[in-house]
This record gives structure tokens, C-alpha cells and sequence, in this order.
């Protein structure tokens, strides 16, 4: 397999550990704990990140990603705060995307300010407003696209290269988009997050995270990671690069769900508005045509009778009521009570984030079988 394979053959063979012993078809599973000190190349322990699962996996998602190297976490999260403070310290400055997941957004306003860090919060669609407030002692720029819950994109080349002309990092969370729809490293991204948990992992049975980057970048969080004890079990490590071989087909189907759900949801007289970058009416639609690949399976709609979105959700039949995202069953949220609940009501609404908003996360599900449920919920209210 070489560097040009496309996405599904990387998905399968990228990072591959070979059974050399009995010749098997999928990766064996090394479970063990402690591993020989003595006569050894490398010192292995799970903590390290080095075991040979962990290994093998941070290579396929490495080559995934375009990127030089990875690193595997037990969470999104994980991933997130380990990498954040990997580059920052005491008197250091960063900025944020404003519209990024409740649970970045929380880690930020409730941890940075504990240890002297300073950061600022900007309109992801307004580069100029990014450059207005890079300082002296600015680390990283950090962004999210699309996001979450609104599914607005940020202009990640510009961003990119904002950060190489001023000597910052640039960091993006490119969990909505997955590695089969964009490949911020290829527009210039020192750093890609994931949340394994999603995409990656697929089956809603999984929680993981993930970053990837340059060797030096990778070195630097590793030596935070050790720290912080965020490494992954080598028996989800095993599921989830057996959950990545089938990535591509699984997001292929659910963003071809997604744009025909969000069509069909447009026309509806019940919903005010649908939030879907494959919209020719979607305020990024331009920009989502030149740095993604496909539109994603995510989006977002608002009902009119907001005061009624929780009985929306309870008339559904078949698309399930869940807090995480992206699995092959089809699920919704109302992230004014879930995924953005720790977020201030005041910043949620000042991001558009509203009572009646609706998360929506298209599964593999028969288009027509979930347009039924959609219409037949809404006629109830």
C-alpha cells in the first residue's frame, strides 16, 4: 500500500499488524500489561502509547489523515484537553473558535483561567477578527469545521496560513467531517482532533479520541499523554481499527442519507430552518464545496413550535433519542439540554443555539424508513 491508496484501501491496510505466526486476517490482539525491560528496542507499557496495537492503530490513523504520526485517547476529550495543555502554560494566550462542542467549550472557560492562561473566543466565518487578536504570547489557534451543533464552516486554508505567517499552531477538531470527507492537513493544519468515539469508531459501542501531526507535535503531547494516563485499552484499541476498515463505506451511505434528509426536512412546514453545508442556502456552501470532499452526515434543524421539540423527539419511533453521534442507527438530540447544557444559556442563544434546535445524526438507515418517522413525529405536534 503506498501513500496515494485511497481512502477505504488505508482504512483496511494502513498500520496493519501482521500475525506472522498463524497467518490470520485481522490484526491479532496483544492484551498484555507489562512486556519484557531487559534486551528489548523499545521499553513497552500501555500508558506509554507504544503497545503493539496502540502502535499499529496510531499509524492508520496517521496515514488516514495525511499526517506524519498520531496519537490514541480513551475520549474526545482526552484528546482535546491533553493536546491544549501539551502547548500551553502559565501566561500563554490562545485563541477559539466560538462555535465548538459544550464540552470543549467548558474545559476552556473552566480550566485555562486556573493555570494563568489567557484566550479569546472568534467568529469561526471572520479570519480578519482571528488576526486581530493574535498577541505576542499566542500558542494556537484553534477551530472546528463543521460545528457543532449549527454545521457552519470555517475557511480552514486561511486559517492555516494566518497561523504560519504569525508562528502559531493551528489546531482543528475534524470530528463532524471524519478523515473521508476532509483533510485539513492537506490545507496546510499543523494538528487534526478527533473524537474516535464517532466516525472512527462507528457502532456507538466505542469510546476513543484521537490527534494527529507532525512527528516533532506528536513528540511534544506525548510527553504531556504520560503524564495524564489517557491511553486507550489495547481491547478497544483492537475494535476500533476493526470499526475503521469500514469508515468510508459507512459515512459514504450517511452523508448521502444526510443530503436528501436535509432536502426533505427543508420542505416541511413544521421545520424553520435546516443547517446543512450541502445546501446550495447554507451561508458556507461555497466554502464546504472547496475544502470538503462530501458534506458529512451530520445537520441540525430548528421546529417551529420550539416548546414542543422534546415531544418531537418522544414521538419518534425509529430514530433514537442519544447522547453521542454518528453510529450506523440513526439519532437525535436537543443540545440545549445535552451536548451544549454546561454552555451559559446567554453564549447558546448568542451562538444560535436554540431551545428548539435539534441535533441530527443519520445512520445507514433506509432513506424512506426515516423520512416516515420524521413526518409521522411532526404530524403529532
Amino acid at each position: 500500500m503506498s501513500d496515494s491508496s485511497h481512502i477505504n484501501t488505508k482504512a483496511v491496510h494502513a498500520g496493519e499488524l501482521k500475525d506472522h505466526t498463524f497467518k490470520s486476517a485481522v490484526s491479532p490482539l496483544y492484551p498484555s500489561t507489562s512486556y519484557a525491560w531487559d534486551q528489548v528496542d523499545i521499553k513497552r507499557y500501555p500508558r506509554y502509547f507504544n503497545t503493539p496495537n496502540q502502535e499499529a492503530l496510531n499509524k492508520k490513523i496517521a496515514s488516514l489523515e495525511m499526517a506524519e504520526d498520531a496519537l490514541i485517547f480513551t475520549s474526545g476529550m482526552a484528546a482535546i484537553s491533553t493536546v491544549l495543555m501539551a502547548f500551553l502554560a502559565k501566561g500563554d494566550h490562545a485563541i477559539f473558535q466560538r462555535e465548538i462542542y459544550g464540552g470543549t467549550y467548558h474545559f476552556i472557560t473552566t480550566q485555562l483561567n486556573r493555570y494563568g492562561i489567557s484566550y479569546d473566543f472568534v467568529e469561526g466565518n471572520n479570519i480578519e477578527d482571528f488576526q486581530a487578536k493574535i498577541q505576542n504570547n499566542t500558542k494556537f489557534i484553534y477551530i472546528e469545521s463543521p460545528s457543532n451543533p449549527l454545521m457552519r464552516l470555517t475557511d480552514i486554508k486561511a486559517i492555516a496560513d494566518l497561523c504560519k505567517s504569525n508562528q502559531v499552531l493551528s489546531m482543528i477538531d475534524n470530528t463532524f467531517a471524519s478523515p473521508v470527507n476532509q483533510n485539513p492537513i492537506s490545507l496546510g493544519i499543523d494538528l487534526v482532533i478527533h473524537s474516535a468515539t464517532k466516525y472512527m469508531g462507528g457502532h456507538s459501542d466505542i469510546s476513543a479520541g484521537a490527534v494527529a501531526g507532525s512527528t516533532a507535535h506528536i513528540k511534544q503531547i506525548w510527553d504531556a499523554a504520560i503524564c495524564y494516563g489517557g491511553n486507550l485499552s489495547d481491547h478497544t484499541v483492537w475494535l476500533l481499527e476493526r470499526s475503521i476498515k469500514t469508515m468510508g463505506l459507512r459515512v459514504k451511505e450517511q452523508s448521502y442519507n444526510a443530503m436528501r434528509l436535509a432536502l426533505h426536512l427543508k420542505k416541511h412546514s413544521e421545520i424553520t430552518a435546516v443547517h446543512y453545508p450541502g445546501l446550495g442556502s447554507h451561508p458556507d456552501h461555497n466554502l464546504a464545496l472547496s475544502q470538503m470532499s462530501d458534506f458529512g452526515g451530520m445537520l441540525s434543524f430548528e421546529i417551529r413550535q420550539e416548546e414542543k421539540a422534546l415531544d418531537f423527539i418522544r414521538n419518534l419511533k425509529l430514530i433514537k433519542p442519544s447522547l453521542s453521534l454518528a453510529g450506523i442507527e440513526s439519532t437525535i438530540l436537543l443540545p440545549s439540554v445535552a451536548s451544549h447544557a454546561l454552555m451559559p444559556r446567554e453564549e447558546r442563544l448568542a451562538q444560535g443555539i436554540t431551545d428548539g434546535l435539534l441535533r441530527f445524526s443519520v445512520g445507514i438507515e433506509d432513506f424512506n424508513d426515516l423520512t416516515a418517522d420524521i413526518d409521522q413525529a411532526l404530524l403529532q405536534l
